[in-house]
């Protein structure tokens, strides 16, 4: 098989940053397209970098081609197709609307301005990266998209409106680009981590990737935490079954790919946030008499 080309839209931190590196892990070409670079920070405010995450990938086996981009202006997204001469996975992974969510107050009393930026941030950008890098795949006659979203089904748990209509909505536009390429011969889909570890996640419980179980204290949900790599380790996957074609128009999750693929997160462990969700934190249950182990 010739060496795969990638686009991880968003692949500064988190799970476009893991996902970057496993598809490197696998001899990938990755163009790792983001806003933060070690000259240049983003409103987002974080130290990590797109030059970070392509030397990650060159260290893992691939070749990682870092792309300062700006998933809101197509004159960026523009410059970056410009670049490629093919186009083999587009991982759409932009979000950067964390700074603008508010998960506390109802929609009418929180602020409109931060809502919408919350929408530009999280949904607009996806078209940008669609209408703008698709045509490659169309044109070459195959290809893989994959758009990363949080959740797996339309059940609203109570979050922030914008954040759930971001969310939601990326999950339609794997279906409804899925319908749409796939008498193209390119198949699109959706795809959620479970409990992510993500760099600001860690940050904000006071533990790096090394001591994250003593975080399980603050939460015991965390007992369950995945790193990045695990939804990574999901893309590669996808991205060498041959009869990923299956899966076109579906809204898959780590845990199922899990499941399907029979991948380990770093640790060596398989942790299953779906099984999790549905025997303990769904049903609002105490995990005092769970043992983790036994869901990982």
């Amino acid at each position: 098989m010739a060496e795969l080309v990638a686009v991880v839209a968003g692949a500064t931190r988190g799970c476009g940053r893991g996902i970057a590196v496993e598809l490197g892990a696998i001899g990938a070409t990755v163009y790792v397209a983001g806003r933060t670079t070690r000259s240049s920070a983003s409103p987002m405010n974080r130290p990590e970098t797109i030059e970070d995450t392509a030397e990650l990938v060159t260290k893992a086996g691939g070749q990682g081609i870092p792309v300062r981009c700006d998933f809101t202006v197509q004159s960026d997204v523009a410059a970056l197709r410009d670049r490629l001469t093919r186009l083999d996975v587009l991982v759409d992974d932009v979000w950067g609307g964390d700074p603008f969510v508010d998960h506390e107050r109802p929609f009418w009393e929180s602020d409109l301005d931060a809502a919408l930026r919350v929408h530009r941030n999280g949904m607009e950008t996806h078209l940008v990266a669609l209408h703008t890098l698709v045509p490659l795949m169309v044109r070459q006659g195959s290809g893989l998209v994959i758009e990363i979203t949080d959740g797996d089904d339309e059940t609203y748990h109570g979050t922030a409106l914008p954040y759930y209509l971001v969310k939601s909505g990326i999950r339609r536009i794997g279906q409804a680009m899925a319908k749409q390429l796939s008498p193209h011969g390119v198949t699109a889909l959706a795809l959620t981590p479970g409990f992510i570890r993500s760099e600001a996640m860690l940050d904000m419980l006071g533990v790096t990737e090394e001591t994250w179980r003593d975080a399980i204290a603050q939460d015991p949900h965390f007992a369950m935490a995945e790193s990045p790599h695990y939804v990574g380790r999901g893309v590669a996957a996808l991205a060498t079954d041959p009869d990923v074609h299956r899966f076109a128009g579906q809204s898959l999750s780590s845990w199922r790919l899990m499941r399907e693929y029979d991948f380990k997160d770093l640790d060596g462990t398989q942790p299953d946030w779906g099984r999790w969700y549905d025997d303990i934190f769904g049903k609002g249950l105490s995990t005092d008499s769970v043992d983790p182990a036994d869901y990982r």
